[in-house]
């Protein structure tokens, strides 16, 4: 029929057009605009490159470098039962039905209808045919209508909801990463704690002899009452020190269990007696790669990218919109009748519409998406420039741990020393027990300071690890 034959030439003319597409073409921002180019390498360790950000680098099991089973068991907890990383796999899942959602746009809609409908008059009164008022009326109907995206409004719009998509996906990564960090921090607190209630636990004991020999010695008349108040004292103060401790412990076991989706009340950690701070070496030189994988530079990039696709979506709405339609039809008083070609209708059509007039209301969403770009772009170098500046400090501050932890060997050696020594030499009378005192003071101090920059090591290489997005293979 012409008609058929006109609608699918003009269907033939609009598919050819849809291939058309306004609004920008999409490049990555540079990360170095309007600011001093970035460095090659890192100051603070030579070998240390800066990279492309990406997500889909495979970031491993970077706890692992820790090397602690319990660790590793809390960490599988945290990947499945993690409440925060839920709610990040779940708006991942969204993004990924409305990038889903976008794509249907591109097709035809097609809808199916029917009805049945049984009439008559009150009565018996005889229709004008000389029969019975009384019938029934079937119906049966096809219809599909379809825009045609002559614009690309609608492939910008899967553009902008596909970017968006991998700006979720790269928010669950980061979700992950920043989970299983704080776990591994929490962790190595509540293990530096177990070594500090070890240890004071230890230096009570030794207070405790303490303050046994100045009693003996008091009894004996050779020593003041002082010495035996002051051991009292500093006796006292440890016991007080380990309670400390605990507390301390116990706020780092509930924080634990809220992070592996445990109610708190019911979540133990046994101490481990063997337990010894071990740090990561970290390598003279790694793979540019490493910061390539920081999800929250790949999360604000495709931010930047879903930005830039709301702006084609806006410039198209300067353009007329295009559609058709075709409707069939049948209805008989009996299901047979359906079927009957007497009984079938159709219609095809061809709309256009264009907006005339609105205020400056489609220019100001225009300049809206542009504000927009601009702003995720700004988002985007920040993100970025503040990445650079993390991996520098973690870098110093290996660095600097490295040289105190030590400084502060040296000087618990020495005060284990010094506090053996006095206190030798008081039991043969030679000192004052303000001297022992201060040497025990002194000792317990610099072995509490030593642990605290052991542990400090560790979560500074996990501070590290964050930085770069991933950790590294151990070298051989």
């Amino acid at each position: 029929m012409p008609a058929l034959k006109s609608l699918a030439l003009a269907g033939s003319a609009l598919i050819l057009l849809s291939a058309c597409t306004v609004g920008p073409a999409y490049q990555r921002p540079d990360v170095t605009a309007s600011a001093a180019a970035l460095p090659a390498t890192y100051k603070a360790l030579d070998g240390w490159k800066v990279a492309t950000p990406g997500d889909l680098i495979d970031r491993g099991d970077w706890w692992t470098l820790l090397g602690d089973s319990q660790l590793d068991a809390l960490v599988a907890k945290v990947n499945v039962s993690n409440q925060t990383i839920a709610a990040a796999e779940a708006s991942y899942r969204q993004a990924r039905a409305l990038v889903r959602e976008q794509r249907a746009s591109l097709f035809p809609t097609i809808e199916l209808s029917g009805s049945a409908t049984r009439s008559g008059g009150s009565g018996s009164t005889p229709s004008s045919s000389g029969g019975s008022s009384r019938g029934q009326r079937y119906q049966a109907g096809i219809g599909a209508s379809w825009e045609p995206d002559l614009w690309g409004r609608i492939r910008q719009g899967i553009n902008g909801a596909k970017a968006s998509e991998q700006a979720s996906a790269a928010d669950l990564a980061g979700a992950r990463l920043s989970m299983q960090g704080e776990l591994a921090v929490n962790y190595l607190g509540l293990r530096q704690a177990d070594a500090e209630i070890d240890l004071v636990t230890r230096t009570v004991d030794g207070y405790q002899r303490s303050l046994q020999i100045t009693q003996n010695r008091y009894a004996a008349a050779i020593a003041p009452k002082s010495d035996v108040l002051q051991a009292t004292t500093q006796l006292a103060g440890a016991q007080a020190d380990l309670e400390s401790l605990r507390q301390t412990r116990a706020t780092y076991e509930n924080a634990i269990a809220t992070l592996v989706g445990e109610p708190a009340s019911g979540f133990r950690l046994a101490a481990d007696p063997a337990w010894s701070a071990r740090v990561p070496e970290i390598p003279a030189g790694v793979p540019s790669t490493l910061l390539e994988r920081r999800p929250d530079i790949a999360a604000a990039e495709r931010r930047v990218a879903a930005a830039n696709a709301d702006i084609g979506v806006a410039r198209a709405a300067f353009f007329p919109t295009i559609g058709l339609s075709a409707n069939g039809a049948t209805s008989g008083s009996a299901l047979g009748d359906l079927f009957s070609a007497s009984a079938n209708t159709w219609s095809l059509g061809l709309t256009a519409a264009q907006t005339l007039f609105d205020a400056g209301a489609r220019k100001a969403r225009v300049e809206q998406a542009r504000a927009s770009y601009d702003a995720s772009v700004a988002d985007y170098r920040q993100t970025a420039l503040a990445a650079f500046e993390d991996v520098e400090n973690q870098l110093t501050a290996a660095q600097v741990l490295e040289r105190r932890y030590a400084l502060l060997k040296t000087s618990s050696d020495a005060a284990d020393q010094t506090e053996q020594m006095l206190l030798n030499q008081y039991k043969a009378g030679q000192v004052a027990y303000t001297d022992v005192v201060t040497a025990q003071a002194s000792a317990l101090s610099a072995r509490r300071a030593l642990l605290t920059a052991a542990v400090a090591r560790q979560t500074t290489a996990v501070a590290l690890i964050q930085a770069l997005g991933g950790g590294w293979k151990p070298q051989a």
